[in-house]
């Protein structure tokens, strides 16, 4: 497994990418202002992630996507590991924004973040389409945060 930056032509993993943000739009905020990384292994890319500086020692994961037959299997956990490692010198905090779902906050829990804040009705506000995960509606921004140590 080996995980590299990726600098040009970031759309060609779109399809990853609308993944853990499900609308193209959205992604064009923060894509080309972030660092994007690729996690490969002998199969191909199996994993994505797009970091941004939101400033005072804040780096925020704004998208981490597994394709869905490598999910479950410590691709998006190596990911974050990577990130604590690579960042841990540059920033304080670590932080993510998810949607209030049984998918992905149990997820970022058991890597070892916890709850920071909540915006509410981020989804429907920011969205053109009702956005459900594991079943849920989603519409509160839910955001963990983790110490660089």
């Amino acid at each position: 497994m080996e995980i590299v930056r990726i600098v040009e032509n970031r759309k060609q993993y779109l399809d990853l990418l609308l993944l853990g943000d499900e609308q193209e739009d959205m992604i064009d905020r923060y894509l080309e202002r972030g660092d994007m990384y690729a996690l490969r292994d002998a199969g191909g890319v199996r994993a994505v992630c797009v970091v941004t500086d939101e400033g005072d020692g804040v780096l925020e994961l704004k998208n981490l996507a597994v394709e869905p037959a490598a999910q479950r299997k410590g691709y998006g956990k190596a990911l974050i590991a990577f990130l604590l490692r690579e960042y841990r010198t540059q920033y304080a905090v670590l932080q993510v924004g998810t949607g209030d779902s049984p998918l992905t906050i149990p997820f970022y829990e058991a890597c070892g973040f916890t709850r920071s804040h909540v915006i509410s009705n981020f989804f429907p506000d920011n969205y053109d389409h009702p956005i459900f995960e594991g079943g849920v509606q989603l519409a509160d921004m839910v955001y963990l945060k983790q110490a660089f140590k």
